[in-house]
């Protein structure tokens, strides 16, 4: 249950940083409004984080958490940001997904 619990942390490491990703580009009361789901997504990431480790070992779930953020903001930063998807961009996250699987499997 706690790697479910830790997924769902990094997923919503995701969405705070699509939120910061929205709010660059706009002002006024939607800029408020992208902000308050950053916030929310933040400490929802950090509450599910702190929940994880409770059973899971920190020096595992830490380096998942933070992979599955920097794999997941850098496909939504393609998908919606139109930023670029070079061969090297896409092989090293790559590695890093192996990393993060190699991580779990020996946990």
């Amino acid at each position: 249950m706690n790697w479910f619990i830790l997924i769902i942390a990094g997923l919503c490491e995701v969405g705070f940083t699509y939120c910061l990703g929205r709010a660059r580009a706009v002002s006024g009361l939607e800029w408020w409004a992208w902000m308050g789901g950053f916030l929310a997504f933040t400490f929802l990431s950090m509450g599910l984080l702190a929940r994880a480790t409770q059973t899971l070992p920190l020096g595992t779930a830490y380096p998942v958490w933070t992979g599955i953020g920097a794999v997941g903001t850098v496909i939504v930063g393609i998908v919606f940001f139109h930023e670029p998807a070079t061969f090297w961009r896409l092989f090293f996250i790559t590695t890093l997904i192996c990393s993060i699987i190699g991580l779990k499997l020996l946990s």
